[in-house]
């Protein structure tokens, strides 16, 4: 069973070694409708990084004179912005004496009028031109962003044994994942550049995850949806979500090539593509690149008794290049490609018979691999 919710795994990760070398986020996105009847994608995610190495002020890695003296950075961003033409990411940061995090008791973080929990999350990123050149280390665009949402978490992927308790103390992988909610119900308003969406549960499109560990992977792959609809029998698929991710996980020094973990909740039913689960016999082969115009993804894996195959493109002038530094201040990912508004196909099949083919829409996207 992967629906299975596990607040241990969403809460904050970043103790013993981790505080000084190591980042934990959290993921938010969805859709949203102004009232002219336009519709955006979004997203808002809170990144936190070294806290043992907190200041009064943030501590930026990509400052030429940190990178001199070898200073890592320290901090809380918090990244919000919209996908579609004109896309953009903006990024607040918080140095670590200016941020609020509960431990023990539910997980929350707060940093002056930003602030994330598990049922809610409001904030504001205000950026203007001058300070988007000014400062090339915030990694950003320029706009405004705020937010007021409420968060209802409906269905999970646990991915299990990989991210259980005794392999985070041990911190086995180089990159940890838990999506305590692949479908996500959001509710509220979001004011972007002066102009107002509503976000709506049943036409949000949502999805909230979580990342945690001491650098990312390369290939960096991730693929989500549920605006789904059975291409056999017309029918929304409205109790239904897939989710995607992974690429080249580290245990130590050791990459393992060509893993993906993936789950399908298919209207009640779970479909799981997982190789930590040995019994399960899982092969994967996937092909992902990029065409002058567009980013694509094709993703084939089997298990003992199913198989999941899909295909989903995204038009590059439809995403973004988003930006994270590692923990040591490095950055590493300089293409990584990354969207809200994919569209595509999946073809489900159960013991050799096909069950579905299902169209993919507001499907989130990512693909990139390091230096290029």
């Amino acid at each position: 069973m992967f629906n299975r919710s596990d607040l241990t795994r969403d809460a904050f990760q970043l103790h013993g070694s981790r505080a000084s070398c190591g980042y934990d986020w959290w993921w938010h996105s969805f859709s949203g409708t102004a009232a002219d009847g336009e519709k955006r994608a979004f997203f808002i995610e809170f990144f936190t990084c070294n806290p043992a190495l907190g200041e009064q002020q943030p501590v930026f890695g990509q400052l030429p004179e940190n990178k001199a003296k070898g200073i890592r950075p320290s901090y809380l961003m918090v990244k919000a912005g919209m996908w579609g033409k004109n896309a953009f990411q903006l990024h607040r940061f918080f140095g670590w004496k200016n941020i609020q995090i509960l431990y023990d008791e539910g997980f929350s973080i707060q940093a002056e009028d930003c602030f994330l929990n598990e049922t809610m999350t409001r904030g504001a990123i205000h950026i203007t031109e001058e300070e988007a050149a000014a400062h090339p280390e915030w990694m950003c665009c320029s706009g405004d962003m705020e937010w007021n949402l409420a968060i209802d978490k409906q269905i999970a992927f646990n991915v299990g044994y990989g991210a259980s308790s005794p392999l985070r103390k041990a911190n086995a992988f180089e990159m940890f994942w838990h999506a305590e909610g692949m479908k996500t119900l959001y509710s509220g308003t979001v004011v972007c550049n002066g102009k107002t969406w509503f976000i709506e549960p049943d036409t949000c499109w949502g999805y909230a995850d979580k990342n945690w560990g001491k650098d990312f992977i390369s290939p960096w792959i991730w693929l989500s949806s549920c605006n789904l609809t059975s291409m056999l029998t017309g029918r929304k698929l409205n109790n239904s979500v897939f989710d995607i991710g992974g690429g080249r996980p580290k245990i130590g020094p050791l990459a393992m090539e060509g893993k993906l973990l993936s789950a399908f909740w298919y209207e009640g039913q779970e479909y799981e593509f997982n190789f930590s689960k040995l019994h399960e016999m899982t092969r994967t082969s996937f092909r992902c690149g990029e065409s002058s115009d567009e980013v694509y993804w094709h993703i084939d894996q089997s298990s003992a008794d199913g198989r999941m195959i899909t295909d989903v493109h995204c038009p590059k002038d439809e995403m973004l290049l988003i930006n994270y530094e590692s923990p040591d201040g490095e950055k590493r990912h300089r293409r990584l490609w990354n969207g809200g508004t994919g569209t595509g196909e999946v073809r489900l099949y159960r013991h050799g018979k096909l069950i579905d083919v299902i169209r993919c829409e507001n499907t989130g996207c990512e693909y990139g691999e390091y230096g290029e």
